[in-house]
């Protein structure tokens, strides 16, 4: 079954605990971290993930959109993250497979992103390390984004990796997803599918949910 993870960065922030009981029917819930280096904007730390840490037991999939991850990985493991993904663009490449490493060793899933310029073949020495990998297809750093159509291709060729490989590693696509783009993305081969704005937006999410799960 295909998984949802609403994005809280498009949340109401004023009322965050309702907004977080609105989507747990969710398999996951999406925790975008920036810094205003490796992307052009802030978002939150460790002290908003430790509170939604004690405030759900939803799998929390933090998205480290932040330069040089391998820095925070400890705090972010003890704050509550579940899976952790860091971008491949924002480590050098001798030091990726040590964080995917150190990930591990905090008892946490690992994944690895990519931006839209990136090229997924990036991608394919790590795919028998890692838990998830994670297609960009929108700029990161900003919600709200429209979906870069160009991105399907790039889903296929690490939906054909992954299966060659034979490994469990699941193929999540963030940016953009809404009904219409979600069923693209699934018939590429998505595994896991985050949704913010479109997903904050519904009037019912428990609804939409369903929906985006079988587009």
């Amino acid at each position: 079954m295909i998984k949802i993870a609403p994005s809280i960065l498009s949340a109401d922030f004023t009322k965050l605990g309702s907004d977080i009981e609105s989507v747990s029917t969710a398999d996951y819930l999406h925790f975008d971290v920036m810094d205003g280096v490796f992307v052009h904007n802030l978002s939150f730390g460790f002290p908003v993930l430790n509170s939604v840490r004690l405030f759900t037991d939803m799998i929390l999939d933090v998205h480290l959109m932040i330069q040089t991850p391998s820095r925070f990985i400890t705090e972010f493991a003890k704050a509550g993250g579940d899976i952790i993904t860091f971008h491949v663009e924002s480590e050098m490449p001798d030091s990726i497979k040590e964080v995917i490493k150190n990930i591990h060793d905090h008892g946490k899933r690992a994944g690895l992103s990519i931006k839209p310029e990136t090229p997924a073949d990036v991608l394919f020495p790590y795919i028998e390390l890692l838990d998830l990998v994670l297609v960009m297809t929108v700029e990161p750093g900003y919600g709200g984004q429209e979906f870069q159509y160009d991105m399907l291709s790039k889903i296929s060729d690490l939906r054909k990796i992954i299966d060659r490989c034979g490994v469990a590693c699941e193929l999540e696509v963030d940016g953009g997803i809404n009904f219409e783009t979600a069923k693209l993305c699934i018939e590429a081969g998505a595994d896991v599918l985050v949704a913010g704005s479109d997903m904050f937006s519904a009037a019912d999410r428990a609804v939409h949910i369903a929906e985006l799960r079988c587009p």
